[in-house]
């Protein structure tokens, strides 16, 4: 796929999830690097940051396709010839996705150390890190009940159920307007993230709030699983995230409502701090309020700096 096919599955959402996002967009400016032709530097530089505008123009809320972009363009300024840039590209990228991958993996092995057996456990919508920890602690034996939101209006829930239950995980899903009422049964709630603020806020599919807000009535722990390329360093000096809304025809079709009646179609909330009980990154266990911290060690000052 060209970097343009790449932006245009991104935007449709063909492509979707924070950290697939990061990885195809790391992926395709990997591919248009090595498709550029002819020995013009200038060029060259200028039709890379041309791709990542592109890029980094699908989805605003998505804190992880910015600094995936940010990662591969590392150094990039300092490429003295096409073929050095090209490698320097392909070595940021290929970096990128490596560690993103392994990533998941260490959070299913953190995560899955709170789950000791007997939990029945909440996630929303389709997070791989979420569901690597799921995965992980019914691997280890650990025996658990998974119950699952249909997360409208993509129901991506459904993706979720599909795939741990076909893994023999026991598995219930639950309309969004359930999650009150189930969760006087629920023991723990895994979620993930699209976004995490300097202030430890986490932006995530909508809904997540109002389970955050359910949990923290019924005294559940509330448990946010994310990679340290999803804490955003644009927060630090202030900088909103911008929570992006999407087409009414998702909700309903054309005709099936009075032409006057408005649709929002918001696709993320924000949960405040105060209700996650911990974020389970591949460097660690942290508090919502080390989000800071995060940022400034694993992301690196410049990437606050050059914003």
């Amino acid at each position: 796929m060209s970097l343009g096919d790449v932006a245009q599955s991104i935007k449709a959402m063909e492509i979707r999830g924070a950290g697939e996002i990061a990885r195809a967009g790391a992926g395709a400016l990997k591919e248009m690097a090595q498709e550029f032709s002819g020995k013009d530097l200038d060029r060259f530089k200028k039709e890379f940051e041309e791709g990542k505008a592109l890029l980094l123009s699908t989805r605003p809320t998505a804190i992880s396709l910015w600094n995936a972009v940010q990662a591969v363009s590392r150094g990039t300024k300092d490429a003295k010839s096409v073929e050095d840039l090209r490698k320097l590209i392909a070595s940021n990228a290929d970096h990128f996705v490596d560690r993103s991958k392994e990533a998941v993996r260490i959070i299913g092995r953190i995560g899955s150390q709170r789950i000791k057996g007997g939990e029945r456990i909440l996630t929303h919508c389709n997070s791989k890190a979420a569901l690597s920890v799921i995965r992980t602690a019914f691997s280890d034996g650990k025996r658990i009940e998974v119950f699952v939101t249909e997360s409208r209006p993509w129901r991506q829930g459904l993706l979720t159920v599909n795939e741990i239950s076909r893994e023999g995980i026991p598995t219930t899903l639950i309309i969004d307007s359930a999650v009150r009422w189930i969760m006087k049964d629920i023991d723990l709630v895994y979620v993930g993230a699209d976004t995490i603020a300097s202030n430890g806020a986490v932006i995530n599919k909508i809904g997540t709030s109002q389970i955050a807000l359910a949990a923290h009535e019924a005294r559940v722990p509330f448990i946010v699983c994310a990679e340290t390329f999803k804490f955003s360093p644009k927060t630090v000096h202030g900088e909103l995230v911008e929570i992006e809304e999407r087409d009414p025809g998702e909700i309903v079709k054309k005709g099936e409502i009075p032409a006057n009646v408005r649709i929002l179609n918001p696709v993320f909330d924000a949960t405040p701090a105060d209700y996650v009980d911990s974020i389970v990154t591949e460097v660690g266990v942290i508090s919502p309020y080390a989000a800071y911290d995060i940022i400034m060690k694993e992301l690196g000052q410049e990437t606050v700096i050059g914003k």
